[in-house]
This record gives C-alpha cells, structure tokens and sequence, in this order.
C-alpha cells in the first residue's frame, strides 16, 4: 500500500469523522450557547448540506464505490463547509439560498426578531463575517450602541 496509501487511509478514517462531524458538533454547541444568533446561521447550514450529502450517498452508493476518489472529495468538500478560514457553509447560505429559497411569501432572512426593522435593513446588506463582527459588538456593547452606529452613519450618508 506505501506510505501514500497509508496517509490516505489515515485521512479517511481519522480526519474525516473530526472534520465532518466532531467539530462541528463542538462548534454547534458553541453556537447554541453564544447569545449572538448569526454564528447559528453557519452550522444550521452545515448540517443541511452534510444531511444531503449523506442523502446523495446512500442513494447513489452503487455508483460513488465505482469512483474511488469519492471520500476524498466528499471530505475536501467538508473541509471547506466547516473550517472557519473558509466558512463555505455561510458562503452557500448566502449566495445561494438565501437567493432562491422562500418561505410562505418572504424571502429568507438571516436576521433575529431581536434586532429593530433599521438594524436589520443594514445587517441583510453585510456579509456574513461582517454580520458576525456585528453580533460580537452588541453583546460586548449593547444594541442601544449599535443603534446609535446606525444614526451616525445615516448622518454621514445624508451629509454626501
């Protein structure tokens, strides 16, 4: 099998579950925790997307054990769901879910109903990772100092 064999068998059966599953589970619990929702808005998608995925296969498992490179994608694909360097799950939530999926007649938000109708106007146009840097200002500072961000920078934007 040699040494590369060796590495690849290595990657499947130990990396892979601590990837795809361990820290996420760990991550999830965090997030749960965390009084701020939009970390919530990472891992509820990561566990949507591992869910078909693991869906994909168990429908498809006659054809992905004739493509025996299929592990190795399936874990490159979680890496990059999963490790915050890239937070591919958010980075699918919002260029692709949030475009087209529709629940009842509104157009899924990734804002909590604990934000005012302004604060959520500018958190829906911030990325993810600003959204994140958002929620991490209000718990250290309060809601009522982000409210007043806002004012200021309706002030700046009116004044140019």
């Amino acid at each position: 099998m040699g040494v590369l064999g060796a590495i690849a068998k290595l990657l499947d059966t130990i990396i892979g579950p601590s990837i795809m599953l361990v820290y996420p589970l760990y991550a999830s619990v965090r997030a749960i925790e965390s009084p701020s929702t939009l970390d919530d808005q990472q891992w509820l998608t990561y566990w949507v997307l591992y869910s078909f995925i693991t869906l994909f296969e168990l429908s498809c498992w006659k054809v992905l054990a004739w493509v025996p490179i299929w592990p190795y994608i399936k874990l490159l694909f979680c890496m990059w769901l999963v490790l915050p360097i890239f937070n591919g799950a958010a980075y699918i939530y919002e260029n692709i879910v949030r475009k087209y999926v529709k629940v009842g007649n509104v157009y899924v938000t990734s804002t909590s109903s604990i934000y005012t109708d302004g604060q959520k106007k500018v958190l829906q146009m911030m990325s993810f990772d600003a959204r994140k840097s958002v929620g991490r200002y209000i718990d250290q500072y309060g809601a009522d100092a982000f409210e007043r961000v806002i004012k200021a920078a309706e002030r700046e934007a009116k004044k140019h």
